[in-house]
């Protein structure tokens, strides 16, 4: 049921578009059957963190993964095959010396996880076409909870975030403001919701809290980030006191997107309101501006700055 609810979205498509395969990429059952699919029982969750190379490609650093029981299969640092110029620590917990020693390569952990696909086992993840993407792996037995959970109110809120999954049918958070990112725990986050929705039947339908509307209000989205453009750059073209929580491209050289996460919905306003731009609001009417600006280099780049809840 999670595969098909994960492979019928309406964006599907588009997430999981990884052609043209470049010869390093690994396709596991090319034109499998759906049925087949269904029948898959064994489940796996993984997550990974990237790093922003100087080609402006993501950089696999680490990979978390986890079986069904939550024990953890995999957890290993990665060296990235091109320079990196920003390991994004305060998202990915990772440091320059954390993969010093490390020999480990993209191709190294496509060996190991091919037995699993091999196998016909179902990924799952959170905005797992991310991690597919950097992995060079292509499967179509997954089950990504970015798509399965939905707002009851879509046009009001996107996605629902991995946190407020997790504190809206689990209980808990994954993680404070301001602490990295942990794959191994963001996997088992993942895996314990889709357990939740097999072994609990729990509604894959989310009405938001006030809690959880506060959390997104809290929040700005910036879009169509250049990927040359480096957080240290996205850190001076707003106000406040603020993380950022990188998302990888879409596409090799093309445009990332990342969060904004404020200390509340106030400052987020605030910093909205500061930086200039043309205003206007996007496809589903959220309020957003297109902000030109003067990079380090001289240069000039611009993005979207978007809010995450409709004003009221």
């Amino acid at each position: 049921m999670l595969v098909r609810l994960t492979v019928e979205h309406q964006n599907y498509s588009f997430d999981y578009s990884f052609q043209p395969y470049s010869e390093d990429w690994f396709v596991s059952d090319v034109g499998l059957k759906m049925s087949k699919v269904m029948k898959s029982t064994q489940i796996v969750a993984l997550d990974c963190e990237m790093v922003l190379c100087e080609d402006g490609t993501e950089g696999l650093v680490r990979v978390g993964v986890v079986d069904s029981d939550l024990k953890v299969i995999l957890d290993k640092f990665v060296k990235p095959d091109k320079p990196v110029v920003d390991y994004r620590t305060y998202i990915t917990g990772v440091t320059a010396e954390d993969i010093k020693n490390t020999t480990l390569s993209v191709a190294d952990i496509q060996e190991t996880l091919q037995p699993f696909l091999s196998e016909g086992t179902i990924l799952v993840g959170h905005s797992l076409n991310r991690d597919l993407q950097v992995l060079k792996i292509d499967h179509p037995k997954v089950i990504d909870t970015a798509l399965v959970f939905k707002y009851s109110n879509e046009r009001k809120l996107r996605r629902p975030s991995l946190n407020n999954l997790c504190k809206s049918i689990l209980g808990y958070e994954v993680r404070k403001d301001y602490v990295p990112h942990d794959c191994v725990d963001d996997a088992a986050a993942a895996m314990k919701l889709v357990l939740a929705v097999i072994e609990k039947r729990v509604d894959t339908t989310i009405k938001p809290s006030k809690e959880m509307l506060e959390v997104e209000k809290a929040r700005l989205f910036l879009h169509k980030i250049p990927h040359n453009v480096t957080s240290e750059e996205l850190d001076q073209l707003l106000s406040g006191k603020f993380t950022l929580d990188v998302k990888p491209a879409k596409t090799q050289r093309g445009y990332y997107c990342a969060f904004v996460v404020f200390n509340s919905s106030e400052e987020a306003d605030q910093a909205f309101e500061n930086v200039d731009g043309i205003q206007m609001t996007d496809s589903v009417g959220l309020p957003q501006k297109q902000v030109t600006f003067k990079r380090s280099s001289g240069s000039r780049a611009s993005l979207y700055v978007r809010k995450m809840v409709q004003d009221e």
